[in-house]
């Protein structure tokens, strides 16, 4: 079986599971200890920036893991696809935070940021910044510290590099009310991988729900059956675990099904990727609520689980801190990918 057919039936058989390493995190030893974990424990795919020396970085761990001699892999040794992430300008996900002249040294930002971008001295670090706005909501307001800067990349320059380096699909970011520039940048997208999985993440930050749903139909048209939608409930919102935190994102996943998958045979098998504020919780309240879906995303919760013992974790090598890496991760994939077939029960 090829890896497109491959891609394919893990989505048809709702077991997809992909740790979001972040669209602009970019600490390079940081992802391949993150993916080297992560794929001992069972992950099928992973999304990271797009940048070449990123997804160099994510095949590093990859490959300890595919070569590790240890009885963790949960795999069958299988290779997990990696997806690169592009935004649109405005989107959430491809900005960085910058902390301004009007900062009064409150210091509060500092343990807000998940990916501890923010040192001491103020000055955020660039790699580590995904654009959570998590230093924004707790920036006083007398202060409004925080502005942002598009991390912008032309996307037609270095998606090719990023599939040469060894990603196999790319997501475009597009949580903005903008279709024509969102629709010219998917084409992009969409021509820059042929023959591969393309994947478009929506929010509702700016767009209705009869808006999402035209937005799907503009999309599918230009990539047909390469076509995953990421329903993004609360964007990187996962860092709390509970049901209510995984809760927009299971009704988003549920309104495209409402309202396209079940209204339209075109869009039967359109696969569904639930993500934003996604947790251990996720697939169990997508079950209940009879949600079908065909994979998770989890960022922030998943990285944050692994946090504590990734420190003293080297690539291909045996550890404590590893064993429980791997536990915690296998875990978090288990309680979210179960046999869909089994009856749903509804809320």
């Amino acid at each position: 079986m090829d890896r497109f057919s491959r891609y394919k039936q893990l989505l048809s058989s709702s077991s997809f599971f992909k740790l979001v390493c972040g669209a602009g995190y970019e600490e390079l030893e940081q992802v391949s200890k993150l993916t080297f974990v992560y794929t001992l424990a069972g992950c099928t795919g992973f999304d990271v920036s797009a940048n070449p020396l990123v997804v160099e970085a994510c095949n590093k761990g990859i490959e300890a893991a595919l070569s590790f001699d240890s009885p963790y892999f949960s795999n069958d040794g299988e290779r997990p696809f990696i997806t690169v992430s592009v935004g649109m300008p405005g989107d959430h996900h491809v900005r960085k935070a910058v902390i301004t002249q009007d900062c009064i040294g409150c210091n509060l930002c500092i343990p807000s940021c998940p990916t501890e971008a923010i040192p001491s001295n103020l000055e955020v670090i660039e790699d580590r910044c995904i654009g959570c706005g998590n230093c924004e909501a707790v920036c006083p307001p007398s202060a409004s510290a925080i502005e942002y800067i598009h991390n912008e990349k032309e996307i037609s320059l270095v998606l090719p590099l990023c599939i040469q380096a060894g990603a196999e699909s790319v997501e475009l970011h597009a949580a903005i009310a903008d279709d024509i520039t969102t629709i010219k940048e998917w084409t992009t997208v969409c021509e820059c991988v042929p023959e591969g999985i393309v994947s478009m993440c929506l929010d509702r930050k700016h767009m209705t729900n009869v808006h999402l749903v035209e937005r799907i139909k503009l999309a599918k048209e230009i990539a047909d059956d390469r076509l995953i939608i990421q329903a993004d409930g609360v964007p990187m919102g996962g860092s709390a675990n509970n049901f209510n935190t995984t809760l927009q994102a299971v009704a988003i996943a549920d309104i495209i099904n409402k309202e396209l998958k079940f209204k339209d045979r075109k869009f039967n098998n359109l696969p569904i990727l639930i993500s934003g504020g996604t947790n251990t919780l996720t697939g169990k309240l997508a079950r209940q609520c009879g949600v079908p879906f065909s994979g998770i995303s989890i960022g922030t919760h998943a990285r944050n689980i692994v946090r504590p013992e990734l420190e003293s974790i080297v690539v291909g090598e045996s550890s404590i801190h590893l064993t429980e890496a791997i536990s915690l991760a296998e875990n978090l994939i288990r309680s979210n990918i179960i046999d869909q077939s089994k009856k749903l029960v509804n809320c």
